[in-house]
């Protein structure tokens, strides 16, 4: 469990987190709203190079290009459809040769890899507390 007290230290979190990010790498954030799910994934994304990363909401996925391209979800809007399924499968991710990072990433998001890193952000109080879900082979061992 990481507590995190600040915005700052959300995004330090992810520069962290991008040091050790290779293609094909999937990264599913969850809390509630404000949690700092973006925040976290601006630093994801500045650590691999990326000054832009603002939230998908609205238009769902964006794709960041550097040298090593970040796909950033916000699977929100999805949520609530008939088939969350399909939707995240129509947006034809490019996850083999990317780092993925989707917000609000539940089961459906999932099912795109069997290795990925599960982040939960509990904001319940004042500190928020973050707990990294290690799936897979691939983060077999992985520590922060």
């Amino acid at each position: 469990m990481i507590t995190v007290s600040a915005a700052e230290d959300m995004h330090q979190l992810g520069l962290q987190l991008s040091a050790h990010l290779r293609a094909g790498d999937l990264i599913l954030i969850n809390g509630p709203l404000g949690a700092g799910k973006t925040v976290l994934a601006q630093g994801i994304g500045k650590g691999l190079g990326i000054n832009d990363v603002t939230s998908p909401t609205f238009v769902i996925s964006r794709v960041h290009k550097a040298p090593l391209p970040m796909i950033h979800v916000d699977a929100y809007r999805l949520l609530d459809t008939e088939n969350p399924n399909l939707y995240i499968d129509d947006l034809d991710l490019d996850i083999e040769n990317s780092v993925t990072v989707i917000e609000w990433g539940g089961a459906e998001s999932a099912r795109l890899s069997e290795d990925r890193l599960e982040i939960s952000i509990d904001r319940s109080e004042e500190i928020r507390r973050v707990e990294i879900t290690c799936v897979g082979k691939r983060w077999v061992g992985f520590t922060l």
